[in-house]
């Protein structure tokens, strides 16, 4: 039996895999009910062609409704007691049968009654005189059958004949109607010739009109809907019933029913769908190494049990995002050989109070049932935060669901290989009772990778994309210092976008530095509009941002990478400046040189045009910064000590840091912090200043050329500062040329163009 609960990966099958028969077969007849009582009005399965009553009354009075034989082919006029309609079932030549006519007279006395009836009939010709013609035919008729002539339209009435009307006294009071009348056919009916027709008419409005029309010929049935009776009995009784199903089935544990909605939202992960592994996983070798004893713990336990180790109960990843927390999980699960649930913290919490809580049971319980397993936890901070932080208490759902998770962990119940695995970026936010050894015995810190880490991810990175084989990743690894495992995935995507945007059929090293660029900085905006003035004052900025830079010893811990005027992101130019090595300690030193490179921007333009812009509000902003880290927090003034001011320069957590206050030194002491700050900008900013006038003419030559050739990398800079001339001059490129008619061609294509004519590869690396 227990086979028969284990799928091929030796998994449990997932809940509501499998479709409910039962109740798609009832729908089924439910609707087949339906649809017979709606389509049928009485005559179920009929191939009547329908028409409407005046089609109908046209096409009697014209003689192509079959009257001569009523038993084969009878004129039924079908009413339902439940319905306001009725339905006339006849049947009609298709093709005009041949007609013999036969000549009448009726003598009449003139009445109101009677001219209403002529009138009715278009019987308006009177002869000249009133002497009768000599042959009346052998058919008199009487008032009534020519009543009944006239509302089956068999007086014939054409242009050469029509019934004439012939008085017989001067008074005109009395006299006879001449005229013929259309004879039925005569002879059997051909079967061939006819089809059934159906017309249905309201009886309250028109039920006179058809009695009249058809008086005699046709036969008047009343009966009942069946079908229709039968969906009035039953259709209550069917609609509780299911309702019924639908309850029972939700009580029952059904996939889709309403109390579902208590139940665990984890996702059991199929192994067969996830082929990350460990070898996808790079940058982070301590967390690996940390996160693979639980892998081989449940691979083989003899191996820790026989030293009278036991299991950890969880392991807690902390680290910023993109870093590779979610990606170290997959890796796991796809390692271990056991069952691997997978939920978010925010699939517990909901607005009623006790949701989550039962949905953390719940979720314990199936784990347990398939024991050894794992549970993985994403971003857990949405359900594990601090209890009874806030304005008013807390959050009542929330803590309740960290409770029920606190107690599963490690309660008086026994909670045996399960082990839950989370992540989170905020660990400062967690609840202490949840940090604790016996629920999260471990912390894996999952930090930014160093440089071998970033090469290490970039080359796993790489097998998913075409690289040259002259492509060295070791600089771009040491260029992206502070960069993530996910921003390094997205470099390597993007520098195989930019590569097939210039039709090369692999990515090249220029392919990967642009794409770095791109990620770090921003993307160029050269179709930005900008005034020769305002172009001309970015690159003065920019150049006295480089010349501070190199005159200082900064030079030397960030070197200068490249300046260019071309906007990228939201900043007219950029100094970039790329480390050659990964720096974990700051000093003094650099700290104060960063400052006078950051404000040389605005002393370049004080220097040379004796007026300051508004672009300098971002350098401004990080020396700043800078200057109130370097007093409050690396106790590097002079004057206040090495004394920490302040006790929170991190994240805050509004729930925990609303009601705290973050200050805890006098009003005299946060005066003497404000002019630490200030004389450290002043003093630097003065030091950027004597430095920028002091190479004005080598800051207005670097000036120009950037605005000749709009971007200078580092080593250009460096020699127009020392020597005042480019020996190499670099390359402008151009931006791709606009088309000067609104018709012609261009490389972006609307749904409505023809799809442009592939290029030619370029195979060439630049």
């Amino acid at each position: 039996m227990a086979d028969q609960n284990q799928n091929k990966n030796g998994l449990p099958p997932t809940p509501g895999s499998s479709p409910n028969w039962g109740l798609w077969i009832l729908m089924a007849v439910i609707t087949g009910i339906l649809l017979l009582a709606f389509t049928s009005d009485g005559n179920l399965g009929s191939a009547a062609r329908n028409i409407t009553l005046d089609e109908f009354r046209k096409d009697f009075r014209q003689g192509k409704i079959v009257l001569t034989e009523p038993d084969k082919f009878p004129i039924e006029v079908v009413s339902n007691d439940n319905s306001s309609n009725a339905i006339i079932n006849a049947y009609a030549y298709k093709t005009d049968p041949a007609f013999n006519y036969a000549p009448f007279h009726m003598p009449f006395t003139e009445s109101e009654e009677l001219k209403t009836l002529f009138n009715r009939y278009g019987i308006t010709e009177t002869a000249d005189d009133t002497k009768l013609p000599e042959v009346l035919g052998d058919k008199v008729i009487s008032t009534e059958y020519f009543r009944k002539l006239g509302e089956e339209g068999r007086i014939l009435d054409t242009k050469e004949k029509h019934p004439v009307i012939y008085y017989t006294n001067p008074e005109r009071t009395e006299g006879v109607i001449v005229g013929e009348y259309r004879k039925n056919p005569e002879g059997a009916v051909d079967r061939k010739n006819i089809e059934p027709v159906s017309v249905t008419f309201s009886r309250t409005f028109q039920g006179d009109q058809v009695r009249d029309m058809l008086g005699s010929h046709a036969v008047y049935k009343v009966e009942s809907n069946t079908w229709e009776m039968i969906l009035i009995n039953c259709l209550p009784v069917v609609l509780i019933f299911i309702i019924l199903i639908f309850l029972f089935r939700a009580q029952g544990g059904g996939p889709s029913g309403a109390m579902k909605f208590a139940r665990s939202r984890a996702r059991l992960l199929d192994p067969s769908q996830n082929q990350i592994t460990f070898k996808d996983v790079a940058g982070i070798s301590e967390a690996k190494e940390e996160v693979w004893e639980i892998v081989e713990f449940l691979r083989n336990p003899a191996k820790f049990r026989n030293l009278g180790g036991t299991i950890p109960k969880g392991v807690l990843m902390v680290g910023p995002p993109g870093t590779g927390k979610t990606l170290l999980a997959k890796a796991i699960a796809g390692e271990a050989d056991v069952p691997f649930y997978t939920i978010s913290g925010s699939d517990f919490v909901e607005m009623f109070v006790g949701v989550g809580a039962s949905r953390v049971r719940d979720m314990f319980a199936e784990a347990k049932k398939h024991s050894p397993c794992l549970i993985f936890i994403d971003e857990i901070d949405a359900v594990g935060r601090h209890r009874g932080h806030g304005v008013g208490g807390g959050h009542d759902e929330r803590e309740q669901t960290l409770n029920a998770l606190l107690v599963e962990m490690d309660g008086f119940t026994a909670n045996e290989n399960v082990i839950v695995i989370a992540a989170t970026n905020r660990v400062d936010v967690l609840d202490p009772a949840l940090l604790r050894p016996g629920r999260f015995d471990r912390q894996v810190v999952v930090n930014l990778p160093d440089a071998a880490g970033r090469e290490q991810i970039l080359r796993v990175h790489a097998r998913k994309v075409k690289l040259d084989p002259s492509v060295d990743l070791n600089p771009i690894a040491r260029a992206t210092t502070g960069f993530s495992g996910a921003e390094l995935a997205n470099l390597v995507n993007e520098a195989a976008l930019i590569a097939a945007r210039r039709n090369k059929s692999t990515v090249g090293q220029s392919d990967l530095e642009e794409a770095r660029e791109k990620v770090r900085w921003g993307r160029e905006r050269r179709s930005l509009e900008i005034t020769d003035k305002e172009k001309y004052n970015t690159a003065v900025h920019e150049a006295g941002h480089a010349i501070c830079l190199l005159k200082t010893e900064l030079r030397k811990s960030l070197p200068l990478h490249k300046v260019t005027i071309i906007p990228r992101g939201p900043a007219l130019g950029v100094t970039m400046m790329l480390p050659d090595e990964d720096k974990h300690s700051e000093y003094k030193s650099e700290l104060l040189d960063y400052i006078v490179m950051a404000m040389g921007g605005r002393c370049a333009e004080q220097v040379v045009f004796g007026d300051i812009s508004g672009g300098a509000r971002g350098d401004i902003q990080s020396a700043t910064s800078i200057a109130r880290k370097m007093v409050c927090v690396y106790g590097m003034s002079d004057k206040l000590g090495p004394i920490e001011y302040g006790t929170n320069h991190n994240e805050v957590f509004l729930a925990r840091d609303i009601s705290q206050t973050t200050r805890n030194y006098s009003e005299r002491t946060a005066q003497l912090i404000d002019e630490e700050i200030q004389r450290i900008v002043t003093e630097n900013y003065n030091r950027a200043l004597t430095i920028l006038s002091e190479n004005k003419e080598r800051l207005l030559l670097i000036a120009d050329k950037l605005i000749e050739f709009e971007t200078l990398n580092g080593d250009q800079i460096a020699e127009l500062l020392e020597t005042g001339v480019l020996s190499n001059p670099p390359t402008r490129e151009l931006p791709p040329p606009m088309p000067e008619d609104a018709d012609a061609p261009t490389d972006l294509q609307t749904p409505d163009d023809e799809p442009p004519a592939p290029a030619e590869q370029d195979n060439t690396n630049a």
